[in-house]
This record gives structure tokens, sequence and C-alpha cells, in this order.
């Protein structure tokens, strides 16, 4: 059941700066958008620092590897949405959907590098089981990532169990493949702030 309150109770401001984004989208807000900016103190404002650091601060993994890796959680999580908006986001980030759509589809065939392939099967164990041992991180370290990858790859699964449950629980209106898109192009230029 869809909340009300993301419709609307939000400052003359960030109704303004909402406007703006539909002129100048053309698209709707997107309901994630909407959630942290209502009540930022509470969630919002946290939300956005540690989101943003997981993907877009310092690392080893590129956006588009972070990108994909939040549409695959989300995938784990059959969470729409996120998966809409983060195949739709890694996809450009890559320049190649097919490449995405096929670690989505299966990621043992898929064309990508072992320890991302590694890594993306780490978080998917976490995500559905909620927890992983010492056998998943060695098999992932044996496959070239270094402990800091390991790290950086944690925080996006994080930040995107999180978000995925949020958008499952405010149950978030799909966007169409043009809104994804202009979704897209926004995190890529402007991140998660």
């Amino acid at each position: 059941m869809r909340l009300e309150i993301l419709n609307s109770g939000y400052k003359p401001g960030t109704k303004l700066l909402f406007a703006m984004i539909r002129l100048f989208s053309r698209q709707p807000v997107p309901d994630a958008a909407k959630l942290v900016f209502y009540r930022p103190d509470f969630y919002g404002n946290r939300a956005k620092v540690f989101t943003h650091e997981a993907m877009r601060g310092p690392s080893e993994w590129s956006v588009g590897d972070r990108e994909l890796m939040a549409a695959y959680v989300s995938k784990v999580n059959e969470t729409a949405f996120c998966i809409g908006a983060h195949t739709a986001t890694a996809s450009q980030a890559y320049q190649d959907g097919p490449r995405v759509a096929a670690v989505l589809d299966d990621l043992e065939t898929a064309p990508v590098e072992n320890g991302l392939r590694a890594t993306l099967r780490m978080l998917g164990r976490l995500t559905r089981e909620g927890k992983v041992g010492a056998e998943d991180m060695r098999e992932v370290l044996s496959a070239g990532v270094s402990p800091q990858q390991i790290k950086d790859a944690l925080a996006v699964c994080a930040a995107f169990n999180i978000t995925d449950r949020l958008a499952d629980a405010f149950a978030f209106e799909i966007l169409t493949p043009e809104g994804f898109d202009a979704g897209a192009k926004y995190l890529l230029k402007r991140g998660y702030q």
C-alpha cells in the first residue's frame, strides 16, 4: 500500500525544487528522491551521505561496477523500482546495456571479470541469507579482489538492502524507461547528494 505522504508533506522550498526537476527533466520526481526529502533530519540527510560515499566515494570499483552491484542486490530482493533505476544507471555508466542485462539474467555466464563475479555472488548470498562466512570471503579474495574492495562492495550492499526495503514498504512507483534513463543521467552527473 502506497503511503500518501510521498505526494505531500514537503516544505515550500522542496516543493519548488520538485517543480524544477519536473520542468527540466520532463519526468516525475522519483519516489526515492521524495523519500530523502521527507524528514531529511531523520533519514534523508544521513542516507544521502552514506549512499553517496558507497556509490561515488573513492574506490577501486568503477561507478558502473557499483551501480551493477546495486542492481544485482535489488534483483535478489526483487525490488522493481531499484532494479530499473540501477540497471539504467549501470548501463549508461558502462555504455553497455547488454552486459548489465546478462549479469542480471545469469551471473555465472555473464561477460564479467572473475573478481566482480565472485563479489556479486557473495553480495547475493549475503542479501538472500543475511550472512556470509570465511569461505565466502576467501573465494572473493582468491578471485583477486582486495580487502578494501570487499568493504566497498559491502557498503553498496548495505545501502541497497535498506533502500530496497524502503522502496517496497513505500510502494515506489515504477518509472517509464525514459524516466529511469533521466534518473540515471542525473545520478551519473550528480551522484546521490
